[in-house]
């Protein structure tokens, strides 16, 4: 393995999905700026849309996430051209 080619900056991060606020802890070296408390131990936190505990594939509910509004920018744009 060459070596200064994977990072060495592994640490427990804490992963929260923001449509069910659920939280995982994993190590990563994703930079973060926030922090997060879990179990009385503070770990940086890295924001996510969509886990395995909210997909559509996982838990087998059709759910449409749209969380910047792309879904109605997308329907105003082609709506003209409905039949």
């Amino acid at each position: 393995m060459k070596k200064g080619l994977h990072p060495e900056n592994y640490r427990l991060v804490a992963f929260k999905d923001m449509s069910n606020d659920t939280v995982f802890i994993t190590r990563s070296c994703a930079e973060t700026k926030e922090t997060l408390e879990v179990d009385g131990v503070t770990y940086p936190v890295v924001k996510v849309e969509i886990s395995n505990t909210s997909h559509p594939f996982y838990t087998g509910k059709v759910k449409l996430v749209d969380t910047a509004g792309r879904v109605d920018k997308f329907y105003q744009r082609y709506k003209s051209r409905q039949k």
